[in-house]
């Protein structure tokens, strides 16, 4: 017996609020209905989609800490962030990012997202990539969700090298070094 749609809506608010970054589509196989009818359900109890949730959740953890660059201009939604260390973004591929033809993803959409996750991991109020090189390893088509996860892996007085890997469906589909300029010396490279 299904329960009622008072029932199921409450199940729903406390879900999204214990994980804001569930799907529409994850809500809707696990209340076993339609996407549609989740939809509905988060409009009657103004529950923001997703991509709202998820900027939201965003802004109050990380907006703060990011210094390199206000939080909205992150190409994707950061989920995770160390300065200085690591980051996480994610990033859904829409009908707006692909060309028309074939539906693959445009490849300066997948290189801003690693490229902005690159400057935002960075630990100060100014950091623009100097160089970097880049692969593109399989095409990224609509619909699906790119994570890319940026590590630091050298800082050296003004310089620090950030590698990106971005995945989708579980295949790495982009691989990135970006060679960060920073204003100021780090607090590693001043105790040396």
């Amino acid at each position: 017996m299904r329960p009622s749609k008072k029932d199921r809506q409450l199940k729903l608010s406390d879900t999204i609020k214990d994980n804001p970054f569930i799907t529409d589509e994850e809500l809707a196989d696990q209340f076993s209905v339609s996407v549609q009818t989740i939809r509905l359900d988060r409009m009657e109890l103004s529950i923001p989609e997703l991509r709202e949730r998820i900027k939201h959740v965003a802004e109050k953890t990380f907006g703060d800490e990011v210094k390199s660059l206000p939080i909205e201009e992150v190409i994707g939604e950061i989920i995770d962030m160390e300065l200085d260390q690591s980051a996480i973004s994610i990033f859904d591929v829409k009908h707006e990012h692909v060309f028309k033809r074939n539906r693959i993803a445009r490849g300066h959409h997948l290189f801003a997202q690693a490229n902005s996750l690159a400057v935002a991991v960075i630990n100060d109020e100014l950091a623009l990539t100097a160089k970097s090189q880049i692969v593109f390893t399989r095409p990224v088509r609509e619909g699906e969700r790119v994570i890319a996860k940026a590590k630091v892996v050298e800082i050296h007085n003004d310089r620090t090298i950030v590698e990106v890997n971005s995945f989708a469906l579980g295949e790495i589909v982009f691989t990135g070094e970006f060679e960060m300029y920073r204003s100021k010396k780090s607090a590693k490279d001043e105790t040396k």
